[in-house]
């Protein structure tokens, strides 16, 4: 038997989040849902030689034809999901959570004296109002403990209730610090029915006003000297985030909807819809939108429209999106004639819907990363992107080794550039370059002096033995033999020495004559040059009055786009750590100033160059920074 399963992912595209996996067979039957921690970690264990595996799993793998995943926020949300679609597909290799059980709930007995909170599982108790449901009953008691923290009331049953009141003497659960209602002795029926009051409305919106207003309490208390105030507001705001973090893929019972997110880029949009009936996720579609045109949102939402409903799949009550297209009302008007019935679009700022919906764009991202890796490792697709290029630029031959050029910088300080190759279509990047630009008056000037340094290394031999003797000199390493600082400049050069057949730029016309004029200073021959101009995807040649258009669907301008887009990726990278770097190296030689103080005077300010122009008195206006500590800033940075 073949240890190679041919549907195996590579384990760089499987993500290191918590989430829920589905192995299907070639029917698209599911055949086992899981959950994990970390999702390439246990993924892994699948893939593992055959014979190594307990028989059921190895029947398992051999059986499926394809595994595909779902991330979640956190591994308490992977489990809800987990036997929510355990529950819904009843997979036939899954042997947990399978029982006819209702969901428990969380219930609170309004129509009380003293409303109790407790587990249950039956929804006919009078005057109840009802949280949940939850996929556990451990979850149930887990956020039962959270909020007592925040909102402490009665937890214990009515005829113990009744005991404590008439005799006087607090319940069990009260003497053990379990319970907190009227019969413990602490507090009066009508403030504990204000302290409910706040319980059932926090749980039944999930409204974060209440966080803030316990955090202010708390920052006022520490000011005050009030510690013991201070850390009970500290424990309360922790809870409350606690069980706001559990609301993410279990919604309110009566939430019928269907949930779209969009992640997309130049040339590829991902969508994933989320079918949520009767507040649980009940399946995942996700699909690939190649865009032929520059579409807008709402073009792109109208688009989804057409391909998800129609009469045989018709839309749900309400639709949640990214955003509401501009002609929402006319949407609405054409789905309700699909439906036979009234429907919404909305696009939720705050609450559950929301926090589903950064859940399901954060799984759209994964799939237009997954995507596009797929297709640039495609042999068969890169070959064709090759000679596309080739032929659109008028090469004499195919592109094998590109190079890409990209400038960044913030306001004009800390200026680098990056340098990208790409050979047979595949990125090199043991062979990527970083710059780092001194004085530069604008990004032309700045793509002409590296295309310049680069070019150099590209010259012939006599010309390039100037770059190895210019290397400060250095005493000979132990036991003879050439200088350490010859030897590495010798072997730096030949890193650079492989010439490229296609130079790309980041930018349109002025670019590339900046990175003309570098290249016909340099001497070198035998090298294309093109620019890549973000707004439309077009591809500028030197001394061309119009660009070249490639499809917006073909893999050349896919591949293109990617060397930019890595090009650009690394720039940014390598201007982010220089900027740090810039911080701790001047402003880390101030006493008194710490990391906490830079951080706070950098996002002020924006730049260090920023803070070198800055007055004392405006550095002093900065939160944490005094006057005295602003003139040594101050004074520092002018000296």
């Amino acid at each position: 038997m073949s240890d190679a399963l041919s549907y195996r992912p590579k384990a760089g595209e499987i993500p290191t989040t918590p989430g829920v996996y589905r192995f299907r067979d070639a029917t698209g039957r599911i055949l086992y849902v899981g959950k994990a921690k970390n999702l390439r970690a246990r993924l892994s264990n699948y893939f593992a030689p055959l014979g190594s595996l307990h028989e059921r799993t190895r029947r398992m793998v051999t059986t499926a034809t394809g595994v595909e995943w779902t991330i979640v926020g956190t591994e308490v949300e992977a489990l809800q999901l987990e036997w929510i679609w355990i529950n819904e597909f009843d997979p036939p290799f899954n042997v947990q959570f399978k029982d006819d059980k209702s969901y428990p709930y969380l219930a609170v007995t309004l129509a009380d004296e003293a409303p109790r909170a407790l587990v249950t599982r039956t929804e006919g108790i009078k005057g109840a109002r009802y949280f949940g449901p939850y996929p556990k009953i451990w979850a149930v008691h887990e956020t039962i403990e959270l909020m007592l923290k925040a909102f402490p009331i009665r937890t214990c049953n009515n005829a113990n209730y009744k005991r404590a009141m008439q005799s006087g003497k607090p319940c069990f659960a009260g003497q053990i610090g379990r319970c907190f209602g009227p019969c413990s002795g602490l507090v009066s029926i009508e403030d504990h029915r204000t302290i409910v009051n706040e319980f059932v409305s926090f749980m039944g919106s999930h409204d974060k006003k209440l966080i803030n207003t316990l955090t202010q309490e708390m920052k006022d208390a520490a000011a005050a000297q009030q510690y013991e105030i201070a850390g009970k507001r500290r424990d309360q705001v922790r809870a409350l985030n606690a069980v706001l973090e559990k609301s993410a893929v279990v919604l309110r019972d009566s939430v019928d909807i269907d949930l779209f997110a969009v992640e997309q880029d130049e040339l590829a949009a991902a969508v994933q819809l989320f079918i949520v009936r009767g507040g649980r996720i009940r399946g995942v579609r996700g699909w690939m939108v190649d865009k032929e045109l520059d579409v807008t949102m709402s073009e792109l939402i109208d688009s989804m429209m057409q391909t998800a409903y129609n009469h045989d799949t018709r839309p749900p009550r309400e639709i949640v999106l990214p955003e509401l297209p501009d002609d929402a009302e006319a949407l609405e008007a054409g789905l309700a004639e699909l439906a036979g019935r009234k429907v919404r679009l909305v696009a939720p700022q705050r609450g559950e819907k929301a926090a589903l919906l950064v859940t399901a764009t954060n799984n759209a991202k994964q799939a237009l990363m997954l995507y596009k890796t797929r297709r640039s490792s495609d042999f068969v697709a890169r070959s064709k992107a090759l000679e596309d290029i080739q032929d659109a630029l008028e090469m004499p031959a195919a592109p094998l080794r590109m190079e890409c050029y990209d400038v960044s910088h913030l306001s004009g300080t800390n200026i680098v550039a990056s340098m990208v190759v790409f050979e047979d279509g595949l990125p090199r990047k043991d062979e990527y370059r970083r710059f780092n630009i001194p004085e530069s008056t604008d990004d032309t000037d700045s793509i002409y002096q590296i295309l310049t340094r680069r070019l150099a290394y590209l010259k012939p031999e006599s010309d390039a033995a100037e770059l190895v003797e210019a290397a400060e000199p250095a005493l000979a390493p132990a036991g003879g033999g050439e200088p350490l600082d010859v030897v590495q400049a010798e072997q730096k050069r030949a890193k650079f020495s492989y010439q490229p057949n296609l130079l790309i730029v980041d930018g349109g016309q002025p670019q590339v004559a900046a990175a003309k004029r570098a290249l016909a200073e340099s001497g070198v021959t035998g090298i294309q040059l093109c620019g890549i101009a973000k707004r439309l995807e077009e591809i500028w040649l030197p001394d061309s009055d119009y660009p070249v258009i490639l499809p917006r669907n073909s893999d050349a301008l896919f591949l293109i786009q990617r060397i930019r887009d890595e090009a650009h990726r690394f720039a940014i990278t390598h201007q982010r750590i220089r900027r740090k770097k810039d911080i701790s190296s001047i402003l880390g030689e101030i006493s008194g100033l710490g990391p906490a103080r830079v951080k706070v005077l950098l996002q002020h300010f924006g730049s260090v160059a920023r803070l070198k122009v800055a007055s004392a008195a405006e550095i002093a206006d900065v939160r944490g920074i005094g006057p005295v500590l602003a003139e040594s800033i101050h004074a520092h940075l002018r000296a």
